[in-house]
């Protein structure tokens, strides 16, 4: 899953245009049509068309979880490796620290390469930065093309 272009700060994030794009038109559309025909069709069969409704705002659901599972399962993954990367990098003094960052943090930290990560670890810890604050201070971007 190699990217043309080199990863950065400004293209790191991810679109699925057929996820992002496609489905998200094609489930809109189907609520803009229901609706249409609860207005039109009001008379005739309201229950009907009113669960027509309710069914697709209930579509939106699923489409909105999907995305979100997979998200916090590879979260999970890059707090684990982000740690173990730590700790094979860091001084055994500073073990304990790695514990105390955040998820979020660990997140923002995986863009940094080998040379730095150790220093803005630390620094994300004493300044309490946030996962954009720490991709901001990246000098050396190390690119994760495999993050979906």
């Amino acid at each position: 899953m190699s990217k043309s272009s080199q990863q950065s700060f400004k293209n790191h994030g991810r679109i699925d245009p057929q996820f992002h794009f496609f489905t998200l038109f094609v489930l809109v559309a189907n609520l803009v049509f229901a609706i249409a025909h609860l207005v039109h069709h009001w008379g005739d069969a309201p229950i009907t068309s009113a669960w027509f409704v309710v069914l697709s705002v209930a579509v939106f659901i699923p489409f909105f979880k999907l995305r979100t599972y997979p998200l916090k399962v590879q979260d999970r993954v890059i707090r684990l490796e982000e740690r173990l990367r730590l700790q094979a990098l860091a001084p055994a003094a500073w073990h304990a620290q790695i514990y105390r960052l955040t998820e979020d943090q660990l997140i923002g930290l995986r863009f940094a390469a080998d040379d730095e990560v150790v220093e803005l670890a630390k620094q994300a810890l004493e300044g309490n930065l946030s996962r954009k604050q720490i991709k901001e201070r990246i000098k050396n971007w190390r690119a994760d093309n495999w993050r979906i």
